[in-house]
């Protein structure tokens, strides 16, 4: 069965404490219980949760829905995103199946940043690890008027900001995360084809503005 892998890169630095943290972790368990609901998910996405404040670890494995179980997650330190473009590189070499002679491998991996700061680390070398690897679309988020749209330009194409890092806007911004999910674990399914941008996903809401 060839896998749809899902890595959500979160920031959970010291500026993230309070409501925002509180309103990721809730957007996080809304998404997966949303997915479960979704026959085409279920059966091909696979979902992994990387953390970056002053370092960055992999708290979710690559693993199944119905499998999936959120750590708690705690805001402090500083902004590694480096660190986090860097594990999500290794990550993805050593859990996504690569496609060979003898077998097709793993759908392109879909990569969700969200961030509400400036990077604190070398945050350019870790990007250029990330770019060797071959992801279907990265969708970076800047929550908030801290974070730097333009800087997360250099990362993807596909950037959206929210105008504040408020519980009702980080709501939306997963509920648009489950729904592109859900488009393109269907797409793969149905058609056999990867899905490769904004263009083919659901409009995002109002409260996300897509950074041209």
């Amino acid at each position: 069965m060839r896998r749809l892998p899902v890595y959500l890169l979160l920031d959970t630095s010291g500026s993230m404490t309070g409501e925002p943290i509180e309103a990721v972790k809730n957007g996080v368990q809304v998404m997966i219980s949303s997915l479960r609901q979704n026959p085409q998910a279920i059966e091909t996405a696979f979902i992994s949760v990387i953390t970056f404040d002053s370092d960055a670890r992999q708290l979710v494995p690559l693993t199944d829905l119905a499998s999936f179980q959120m750590v708690d997650i705690k805001a402090t330190g500083t902004t590694s995103l480096g660190a986090a473009l860097r594990l999500a590189a290794t990550s993805i070499d050593n859990e996504v199946t690569k496609t060979t002679a003898e077998q097709k491998g793993d759908w392109k991996p879909l990569v969700f940043i969200m961030t509400d700061g400036i990077p604190t680390d070398d945050w350019q070398s870790g990007l250029e690890e990330f770019k060797k690897r071959k992801t279907a679309y990265t969708v970076a988020c800047a929550a908030g008027s801290g974070a730097d749209a333009n800087l997360l330009k250099q990362i993807t194409e596909n950037v959206v900001s929210l105008d504040t890092a408020d519980s009702q806007s980080i709501a939306k911004f997963f509920t648009w995360v489950s729904a592109s999910i859900g488009v393109t674990s269907t797409k793969v399914e149905d058609s056999g084809k990867e899905v490769t941008g904004l263009g083919e996903l659901p409009p995002p809401p109002s409260e996300l503005n897509v950074v041209v």
